[in-house]
Formats: C-alpha cells, sequence, structure tokens
C-alpha cells in the first residue's frame, strides 16, 4: 500500500502570522492535529497540538498574541506520495512524529499522513507498528526538534 492511498488530501494551511488561538480553533473546527505552516508551494513549519501545549501552554505564552512562526516545528520531515506506508511508519518512528506531510513528483505538497490515518485506514498487518508509534516516548527538545530537516 501507497502513502497516497490512505493520506488526508485536504490540506488546512496557515500562516506564521497568525495567533495560536485562532489556529488552536480551526484545528478545533476542524478536529484536526496540525496546520502546515506556509503554502502549498511554501511550507516554512508545522504547528501541531503537541507544539502549542508543549512550547506555548509550558512557557504560559499568551494564545492571543503569540504567533504560529514562534512555536511551529521547522524543518519539516515529509515522504512522497509514492513511498510505502511501511517507510512513512519508519520515518515517524525514527523521527518520533505523528504527522508526516506528503510531496509528489514536483515536490508539492499534497496531503499529510498522520497517525490516524495509518490507525484507521492502514492494513491490520502493520497495527503493531502502528501502536508502537502512538505510545513512543515522543518528548523532543528543541534542539532535537529543529534539526528533523531532510
Amino acid at each position: 500500500m501507497f502513502v497516497s492511498e490512505l493520506m488526508t488530501r485536504k490540506i488546512e494551511w496557515t500562516a506564521p502570522t497568525t495567533t495560536l488561538a485562532d489556529a488552536a480553533r480551526r484545528m478545533r473546527d476542524r478536529n484536526i492535529g496540525c496546520l502546515p505552516v506556509g503554502n502549498d508551494s511554501s511550507f516554512v513549519g508545522i504547528l501541531t497540538e503537541k507544539d502549542i501545549t508543549t512550547r506555548a501552554t509550558a512557557e504560559s505564552m499568551d494564545p492571543s498574541t503569540t504567533t504560529v512562526g514562534e512555536i511551529m516545528t521547522r524543518g519539516v520531515v515529509y515522504c512522497q506520495d509514492n513511498d510505502s506506508i511501511e517507510d512513512a511508519i519508519h520515518t515517524m518512528q525514527a523521527r518520533q512524529i505523528h504527522h508526516l506531510p506528503v510531496r509528489n513528483s514536483s515536490n508539492m505538497v499534497v496531503g499529510i499522513v498522520s497517525l490516524s490515518d495509518l490507525a484507521l485506514k492502514g492494513p491490520s498487518e502493520l497495527y503493531s507498528d502502528v501502536s508502537r508509534l502512538a505510545f513512543q516516548n515522543s518528548s523532543l527538545t528543541n534542539a532535537t526538534r529543529s534539526g528533523l530537516a531532510t
């Protein structure tokens, strides 16, 4: 099975200048765990629920004035739409991430593979790998996270 077969294709983008409060409301209203930052041709980072909780909330940042660009994860790791699901899971495990943006052959971002996509739509023979990814220790330091670029 290929990444393109189970990735989420509808991507909600946000700008680095968006406030955390606005971004969090969009994530809540659309029931999504991350927002790519930029647009389909210019991807500068990704904002995850964990970024909001471990960076902004833990540091007592004001969500009405703090911007996405201040806490987003930079140096985002990608996969290709024709990569295997197994390869995507291995990348996510190695990098301790739960959201993996997907590029096509033109390097345009065309989707995101999330832990939820893998759990709900992935082949049953990979459930043990998905389960390990879900419960893997994902507490990364800012220094480690900034080295995620590929």
